[in-house]
């Protein structure tokens, strides 16, 4: 009753009732979007596709877009682009000296780096859709397992290829604008709650699609053992989400005129999963890659997807090397411990018994690279084992570890940004308290 007395604060604070309103607003609009097909081609054609290279990059993409790949919509690039794009900057400014003096500008630095991302994922989007386009009518009447499908282009040629360029590119350039406002002007990150939202909306088609195709054949047991399996991974993920490793910081006593300031201790937050969904997004990406290379009939890349079946131990083995090898990566790039080191030395805050600049450097990314190890192997355990399972017990839809992270750690964030307006405002936050004033850990009343 207390959560639920905590959901019932939303409506008493007018900013937040607005700011919740809107994105909900904004995530419909997405939704309906999903469902707008791209002139010239045949959905119900393309559904069949999807179903039936389930393993392979069409199904990835569409399980981040909310089925609109599947639909065929102008939406069907989905969020995508702009997450590498936004990547590839990310990295970009690690390694390429004017782009991190920029990101040391602040603001307005950051203003300009946003602006070069949008500028990177109209040019992903422009390539992808056509690269989709040519893809499309490759699809026409192409014979899978279960024989051929059908023509999923009805009119094939330049003009749907340069028509499909300026939707898709449209639809992403939409997408990625309805993400901004959300940041803005609604509750939480709009960019992974678009994600999210894409994911979620998924699970409903995926369990009636499970009990249609398993109709009079359904083992109690193994929905049991599912449901038990789903209960421990989401714990799982919120128990190493939550995590961190607390460094121990002084600040030393500086006196100012007759005021004297400092001598106070906090702590340096280390969370274990640095990197976040990142590293099994990419790792799925590069795995299943050969598989569409090979629907475009590139020489050598049936023979590789054959090689990387999905749930093959050989598949599972590359999965998890590659998600430990880019969490280290993503972690090292995203992370600087001389920065961290530097700051601190600026605040004339210290770590106990360890020298300021180069040592304390050096014993944060020490300690960093240790709850790295444990956060990669507890990444590569969430991704692994639920798909694992599920070929197991023959779970036809889609609840893999990666997709799970995504929705478990993006509701830990909107709810983290509720609870800090709901704070702000004099309110207990969604864990209870039915309008109480919150008192911040920590402090003590004086007096």
């Amino acid at each position: 009753m207390s959560i639920l007395a905590g959901f019932s604060n939303i409506g008493k604070v007018p900013e937040l009732r607005r700011r919740v309103v809107f994105t909900l607003a904004m995530l419909a609009v997405y939704r309906i979007g999903a469902f707008v097909t791209i002139p010239g081609v045949d959905r119900n054609v393309m559904r069949a596709v999807v179903n039936k290279s389930q393993g392979g990059l069409l199904s990835f993409f569409n399980m981040f877009s909310g089925g609109a790949l599947s639909n065929l919509s102008i939406f069907a690039l989905g969020i995508m682009p702009y997450v590498s794009a936004s990547i590839v900057l990310q990295l970009l400014t690690m390694v390429w000296k004017p782009l991190d003096e920029l990101r040391k500008e602040g603001e307005q630095g950051q203003r300009k780096i946003n602006q070069y991302t949008r500028y990177g994922t109209i040019l992903l989007s422009c390539f992808q859709s056509f690269t989709i386009a040519m893809s499309l009518e490759a699809l026409n009447n192409a014979d899978f397992a279960g024989g051929a499908t059908g023509d999923v282009v009805t009119h094939a040629g330049w003009g749907f290829r340069i028509l499909t360029l300026i939707t898709l590119t449209t639809g992403t350039a939409f997408i990625m604008w309805v993400g901004e406002q959300i940041t803005e002007r609604g509750i939480g990150n709009g960019i992974s709650l678009i994600i999210f939202a894409g994911i979620v909306t998924d699970i409903p088609g995926g369990v009636l699609n499970y009990f249609h195709t398993h109709k009079g054949s359904i083992q109690p047991l193994n929905l049991f053992a599912v449901g038990v399996l789903v209960i421990i991974t989401v714990a799982t993920i919120v128990f190493f989400e939550r995590g961190q490793r607390r460094i121990p910081i002084y600040y030393a006593r500086r006196t100012i005129g007759r005021r004297v300031y400092g001598g106070q201790t906090a702590h340096l937050p280390l969370k274990v999963n640095t990197a976040g969904t990142i590293p099994p997004i990419f790792a799925s990406s590069l795995l299943m890659f050969p598989a569409t290379l090979a629907g475009m009939h590139v020489p050598g890349m049936a023979q590789l997807q054959s090689s990387l079946e999905r749930g093959d131990w050989l598949f599972n083995v590359f999965y998890v090397t590659l998600i430990i090898f880019f969490c280290f990566f993503y972690t090292a790039v995203t992370f600087q411990p001389v920065d961290v080191a530097d700051n601190l030395k600026k605040q004339q805050a210290f770590i106990p018994s360890i020298r300021q600049g180069k040592q304390t450097a050096d014993y944060i990314d020490k300690v960093m690279t240790r709850i790295t190890l444990g956060g990669a192997f507890y990444v590569a355990a969430v991704c692994i084992v639920p798909s694992i399972i599920s070929e197991y017990f023959k779970v036809p839809f889609r609840w893999g570890g990666t997709s799970i992270m995504i929705v478990v750690g993006v509701a830990l964030d909107t709810v983290a940004q509720i609870e800090a307006h709901l704070i702000t405002r004099n309110y207990e936050g969604l864990s209870g308290g039915g309008g109480r004033a919150t008192r911040i850990h920590g402090r003590r009343d004086v007096g």
